[in-house]
């Protein structure tokens, strides 16, 4: 069966062919690195790993690239409270992103190019689109003139006539239209462009501005706009075209309509062959957002919960539905993750016990595993349809059961091939893990190791330097590295 996806730009459920049969270039939109993650964000990165994994499982070779903004007035907003600058709060975070990503199970992207680095491929796509007759400089500024781009508004079907003003008011009046958008942005950052993203614990606005980092360029200095950065790292990484480009859907408009724009009028070619799009978390009808302060960062849910149900929670909806986070649906997650770990386990005792023959078959359990494999394939083909995959391994778990609880002889083959699927489907697809979720015992591992750097700090501070040292070497011993540092001792495993 032909993998079908929803193609945002037509509007069509389409047959997938990428440009080169063998492989796939995949570009998400990753995350603005000014806020701790949180399971909305966490959303589109499990739909996105699985998409790179079912891709790769249709034998693609899938090079993917996702990207972290760590140039941006909200970064800024959080100088004095999470870093000494916009330079030290961007790595701060990109720090606690990728241990979140990792504490997700995500499958490694080929790279994660960052805003910062990549300002000289910025200014280079500017000047592109200056010579072309597609932007235009005002007072040090450069804004793209969507009236010169005829396809302007094709991705959110919107009339480039009837559009209200993008940008911030300070920009209105240098630009030829309200609808223009800013590629570079002369100086650096202004206390009114963060006044609505700081918090209590942040510098001065004054202050926290003049730590905003700025760039040479042939317009003076500035810094980068925020579309034009995805298009100059795509193409860098990637290509002009790419195959799938996966981003949330409130980034439709301006976002990405604003990146096509800019891309095809640079390069002369499609940007993207698929645009697909993620939907938004919701909590309480609202959207889960740091800025509306509703939500459940990845560290919290992972650390209370563990990966297998934080996965289990966000592939229960396909990605382009709607989905909710709440008491109920976590509770819903949290079962069928029981339920799919209990048919495994149950599966692997049974096939691993004296009580499974080589002659015992049981023509049910073998057309359920069939069946299963089936139907998995057919929801992850219908424009990876995790709801229904993972319906379809929930009904094998319950084959698994059936089969053990009636049966005195167990059907070794058809108990094998169950367990295969569990592994080729559950494990490399949906990225589940059957072998136990590790999670917590990490935390707690982290937390007692804590806890005796705590006694030796207080062994240190009464003068019992022998003792401290003590601990100090029996921590070791198991494998855990005490570096002390300015801030205080610090355990590494």
């Amino acid at each position: 069966m032909t993998l079908r996806v929803t193609n945002t730009l037509t509007g069509e459920r389409e047959a997938f062919e990428p440009a080169d049969p063998d492989s796939v270039l995949l570009y998400y939109c990753g995350l603005t690195t000014s806020d701790p993650a949180h399971l909305g964000h966490a959303r589109g990165w499990v739909h996105v790993d699985v998409m790179h994994r079912w891709l790769e499982w249709l034998g693609y070779d899938v090079r993917h690239v996702e990207n972290f903004t760590d140039v941006n007035e909200k970064i800024v907003a959080r100088v004095g409270e999470d870093g000494a600058n916009e330079a030290e709060v961007a790595r701060s975070y990109v720090a606690d992103t990728i241990a979140d990503m990792r504490s997700l199970n995500l499958l490694r992207a080929d790279v994660y190019p960052r805003v910062s680095e990549h300002v000289p491929e910025i200014v280079d796509l500017v000047e592109r689109l200056l010579e072309r007759g597609y932007a235009y400089e005002a007072n040090g500024s450069v804004y793209f003139d969507v009236s010169a781009f005829e396809e302007y508004g094709k991705l959110s079907n919107q009339d480039v006539d009837e559009l209200d003003a993008q940008g911030d008011a300070d920009e209105h009046g240098e630009k030829r239209d309200p609808a223009d958008f800013a590629l570079w942005k002369a100086d650096g950052v202004a206390p009114g462009d963060i006044a609505d993203h700081q918090h209590e614990d942040a510098a001065p606005a004054e202050e926290a501005c003049t730590t905003a980092q700025t760039w040479n360029s042939p317009w003076g200095e500035g810094r980068p706009g925020w579309h034009i950065e995805c298009s100059a790292m795509s193409t860098t990484h990637l290509d002009d075209t790419i195959d799938i480009h996966v981003g949330g859907q409130d980034l439709v408009f301006p976002h990405h309509e604003n990146e096509i724009a800019q891309s095809e009028a640079a390069t002369g070619q499609p940007f993207a062959r698929y645009w697909l799009h993620v939907g938004l978390l919701e909590t309480k009808d609202e959207k889960m957002s740091s800025s509306l302060g509703n939500f459940s960062t990845v560290a919290e849910f992972v650390g209370e919960h563990g990966t297998n149900v934080a996965r289990t929670l966000l592939l229960s909806t396909a990605y382009r539905g709607r989905a909710t986070y709440s008491t109920e649906t976590v509770r819903e997650a949290s079962e069928r993750w029981d339920r799919l770990d209990g048919g495994y386990r149950r599966a692997v005792e049974a096939a691993d016990g004296v009580d499974a023959h080589t002659k015992a078959a049981d023509d049910t359990l073998r057309a359920a595993v069939a069946e299963t494999r089936e139907e998995f394939e057919t929801a992850m083909n219908d424009d990876f349809n995790t709801r229904a995959a993972l319906a379809a391994l929930l009904e094998l778990a319950g084959a698994v059961n059936a089969h053990v609880d009636d049966h005195d002889a167990y059907d070794y083959v058809g108990l094998r091939r169950a367990v295969e699927t569990f592994e080729e489907f559950g494990e490399g697809v949906l990225g589940l893990s059957f072998a136990g979720d590790t999670e917590g015992e990490v935390r707690v591992a982290q937390e007692l190791a804590d806890l005796v750097l705590s006694v030796r700090e207080r062994e240190r501070e009464a003068g019992n330097y022998e003792r401290a040292d003590e601990l100090r070497d029996e921590l070791e011993a198991l494998g855990v590295t005490v570096e002390d540092t300015d801030d205080g001792p610090v355990a590494r495993f």
